[in-house]
């Protein structure tokens, strides 16, 4: 291969001997490969290819004049001479100076066709043009690229196959790429072109790529200010300094763009801390000598400090009285001044025109800064408009999504006074539909007249449906296979249709499920599901899991939702299960009878096939600005559930619930706090001893997922067993081993759970790869059930006939018995106790290939005896 030099020598020299005067420009050197790539990279610093050939005199020449007599061209291969020809402007029997033939040569080197060319024969006009023909690309490749694929980077590269080889274009299509891998922050990247020469004067060009490092911000330095320290400027910046634990963030690479930004940061930074006269003097950014990092020094200015003077309110608008505007003002004459608050305000104003009509209200906020108090008095200007009407609502980009669906969320209508604060929530009931983008906005156009607004919706539709076929493991339910068809937006009406199989472990479910959001066009709800769900409950021995009794639950629920406000809505359902409840007859029964010895009464009182008919309603408020993935807004719910109109069981099951986010500030954190508890009441009147009247399986259970930091139902009432014999003493001794232990949970009739949590926002990068990390506390306990009657071993002294006696403490067998235990198991009856149990930790989704994937870090600060505790529970394969 060779490879070819920034700059090229192009020359005309006038050659004169005794006989024959030639005039020629030399070829570019062969051995160009050994200029440095980096010039080859930087076409700034090398000579235009199309830069006329400087004439240059070997030895002084007398004046040469004449008539061209001929014109022949040699040399050339896919040229015709009449072609060569045209690009000069020479002609024969036309007069001919030194002049004219520098500028036939020129003319033949802007060409670009050409890698040599001579011009000879001028002390006697017969002129001969001897050329060398610039060779034609073959195909063109790239090599050394893994950050940039090809599809990113052809679209740059200009030459093509079949072309015309030429340096010039060469270097360009080198700039070219060098840029766009400035453009994703490697600003140490190399660009080394090659050539391989190929038979018929062709050649394969190469584009040697060295990608080098991201280049990341190293070092940022600010001059001039002394109110406030580096890193608190630092703080302000959306570039930030390279370190280790910036991992996921692409903050601090390198951007011009962010530079820019950043300057814009520090002007408000100061402006809300009341240095109205701030500015950045300069910004420059040094790339270090060996171009993997940046070096960002900025000069500032920072002024002096100011406070806010008389504030005052102007409106000719009749509706905004001036008073009434004033007390939407935060701020106060001796405050300090802040530019923030003044743009807030504005929108304020803004926003409470919108209330009255008033789309397009004028608020300008006129300063006269006082320089020698250092105050800055404000007047808000509210100049007159004419109260606005809505003309018509556009809807743009739906293209699967039918008009009707986006326009039924629209609290206002066509020929409505405008309305600020409905045009938003317009907005965020739209978005909570997720059939399109994030930050969907309702953009207000001008109308026909002034008193006309447009709304138009903009909108980026996004995949509504959901095929997932996936396998996995997860902490909870082991070996687990998941096939669901979801699809939110059925045939473009807001339908959702779901059918789903699910296959693990300790259950296996398969249910079908349809939703019509507006039956017959009105604001009604009508959904249903059919199901059917195995599922194996479980105790532990150790930390191995046993199953313990089987249900199975076939049934079916019919909704209807009818909203009752703009923010309240009622939810009215029925449904019908068949449970069958059962115990593996060669584990726990004797003689064909459940032996509570072996599985305990609870168990025992469990099994059993029954009817659950049940009526309940929800009455929910909702101003969450998102259903989906909320950052503001609160979510109240009240639900009962009265089974017993027909069927085998009876009970009211109440369960409440409610869930408020704040967004922190334009920072991308989200603060949630969520809250829920429950009670169930039996109306069947069961008051055997140890026996509660709520049977295990419509009780109530807490554990992971629901509180991180324990187990699946880790927390609330339980029995333990443990073994028992007797030792060498006539002792009864439990055997500890935790491998030995049953552990069963029997749930409770009341429970509260509460979460906070804070998201944590990360850089683009992190975004991409779907990342959303966060902290958070869990508290909550499960509790309120009547204490079961629990197995307790004593000593008895057994006859030869196998009957047995109780022996007394203190006592002794008499002759001709054994001493023994009526029992092997010894059970203790745990958890009971509303005392809140406590959890903190972290934990990140991610939206990986293999499907959703959650992975929570919890620690257990407060338990009570009999509590399992989890460190590490993760989620893969499965929705969560």
């Amino acid at each position: 291969m060779r490879s070819f030099s920034n700059s090229r020598r192009l020359c005309s020299a006038l050659l004169v001997g005794s006989s024959l005067g030639a005039l020629s420009a030399p070829a570019v050197a062969q051995d160009a490969a050994t200029q440095p790539a980096a010039e080859a990279a930087a076409p700034a610093t090398s000579a235009p290819e199309t830069a006329a050939p400087a004439a240059a005199t070997a030895a002084p020449a007398p004046a040469m004049a004449g008539t061209i007599r001929t014109i022949a061209v040699v040399g050339n291969q896919r040229l015709e001479p009449e072609t060569v020809i045209s690009y000069m402007p020479l002609r024969v029997g036309e007069p001919y100076d030194r002049e004219r033939l520098d500028a036939a040569l020129r003319a033949l080197y802007e060409t670009e066709l050409f890698a040599d060319v001579v011009i000879s024969g001028a002390d006697t006009g017969n002129i001969v043009v001897q050329v060398r023909e610039n060779p034609v690309i073959n195909r063109i490749i790239l090599e050394g690229n893994k950050r940039l694929k090809e599809d990113k980077i052809n679209p740059e590269i200009k030459l093509a196959p079949r072309q015309i080889f030429t340096r010039s274009k060469v270097r360009a299509d080198v700039a070219r790429i060098i840029e766009l891998y400035r453009r994703q922050g490697r600003f140490a990247a190399e660009v080394e072109p090659k050539i391989v020469q190929l038979d018929q004067n062709r050649v394969d060009l190469v584009f040697e790529i060295n990608e080098g490092p991201k280049s990341k911000v190293r070092q940022i330095n600010v001059l001039g200010n002394e109110e406030f320290s580096d890193s608190d400027l630092r703080s302000q910046m959306a570039t930030k300094q390279s370190r280790l634990f910036r991992f996921f963030s692409s903050s601090d690479g390198y951007d011009p763009d962010r530079l820019a930004y950043d300057q814009q940061k520090l002007r408000q930074f100061y402006l809300t801390e009341g240095y109205a006269d701030f500015r950045v003097v300069s910004a420059v950014a040094e790339l270090t000598p060996d171009k993997r990092d940046f070096v960002i020094t900025y000069v500032v200015e920072e002024g002096e400090r100011y406070k806010f003077g008389d504030v005052n309110v102007e409106s000719e608008i009749r509706d905004l009285k001036p008073e009434a505007v004033q007390r939407l003002v935060p701020f106060e004459k001796g405050d300090w001044y802040n530019a923030k608050k003044i743009e807030d305000t504005v929108t304020s104003i803004n926003e409470a025109a919108g209330l009255y009509g008033y789309a397009f209200a004028d608020v300008r906020p006129n300063f006269n800064r006082d320089k020698d108090a250092r105050t800055m008095s404000v007047t808000f200007q509210i100049a007159d408009a004419p109260r606005v009407y809505v003309e018509r609502v556009d809807i743009n980009g739906n293209t699967a999504t039918r008009d009707k669906v986006v326009r039924r969320e629209f609290r206002l209508a066509e020929g409505d006074p405008f309305n600020s604060v409905r045009v938003k929530r317009s907005r965020d009931r739209i978005q909570s539909l997720g059939f399109f983008q994030e930050n969907l906005e309702i953009e207000q156009q001008p109308g026909s007249s002034p008193d006309r607004v447009i709304l138009a919706v903009n909108a980026e539709e996004r995949s509504t449906g959901e095929l997932q076929v996936s396998a996995g493991f997860s902490s909870l339910e082991r070996f687990l296979v998941n096939l669901s068809i979801t699809q939110r937006n059925f045939m473009g009406k807001g339908q959702t249709l779901t059918a789903g199989v699910n296959y693990s472990s300790y259950s296996k479910s398969i249910e079908l499920g349809f939703t019509e959001p507006y039956l017959f066009d009105r604001n009604i709800a009508l959904g249903g599901s059919v199901y059917r769900r195995d599922y194996n409950s479980f105790n532990y021995i150790g930390n191995d899991r046993n199953e313990t009794y089987e249900q199975i639950t076939t049934g079916g629920q019919l909704r209807v939702g009818v909203p009752l406000t703009e923010y309240m809505s009622l939810q009215l359902r029925y449904g019908l299960n068949y449970d069958e409840v059962s115990l593996d007859e060669d584990l726990f029964f004797t003689n064909g009878v459940c032996d509570p010895l072996k599985a305990g009464r609870y168990l025992c009182d469990a099994i059993g096939n029954r009817l659950t008919s049940s009526v309940g309603y929800s009455l929910v408020y909702d101003t969450l600005n998102n259903r989906l993935r909320p950052s503001a807004g609160e979510q109240l719910s009240l639900s009962q559930d009265v089974a017993g109109l027909g069927g085998d069981v009876k009970y009211l099951r109440t369960r409440v619930s409610g869930a408020k986010y704040w967004g922190i500030g334009d920072s991308g954190f989200i603060f949630s706090t969520r809250a829920e508890g429950g009670y169930i009441h039996s109306f069947e009147n069961d008051r055997s001893p140890g026996n509660d009247a709520v049977r295990l399986t419509d009780r109530f259970f807490l554990g992971e997922p629901q509180m991180r930091g324990f187990a699946i139902r880790g927390v609330g009432p339980r029995v333990q067993r443990f073994q028992v014999s007797l030792d060498g003493a006539g002792n009864i001794v439990r055997n500890t081993d935790d491998n030995n232990v049953v552990d069963d949970a029997l749930g409770g009739r009341a429970y509260y759970v509460g979460h906070l949590e804070l998201e944590i926002p990360l850089g683009s990068g992190g975004r991409e790869l779907g990342l959303r990390p966060s902290v958070f506390v869990d508290a909550g306990a499960v509790f309120g059930l009547r204490d079961p009657i629990t197995n307790e071993p004593f000593r008895v002294c057994v006859a030869p006939n196998g009957s047995a006696a109780p022996l007394p403490d203190g006592a002794s067998c008499p002759a001709g018995t054994a001493l023994g235990l009526n029992s092997f198991f010894d059970e203790d009856y745990l958890g009971d106790s509303p005392k809140p149990r406590v959890s903190v930790g972290f934990g990140v989704n991610w939206n990986s290939p293999f499907g959703p994937f959650r992975i929570d870090i919890a620690k257990a600060l407060v338990k009570v005896d009999g509590d399992d505790t989890k460190l590490i529970t993760f989620n893969v394969g499965t929705a969560f």
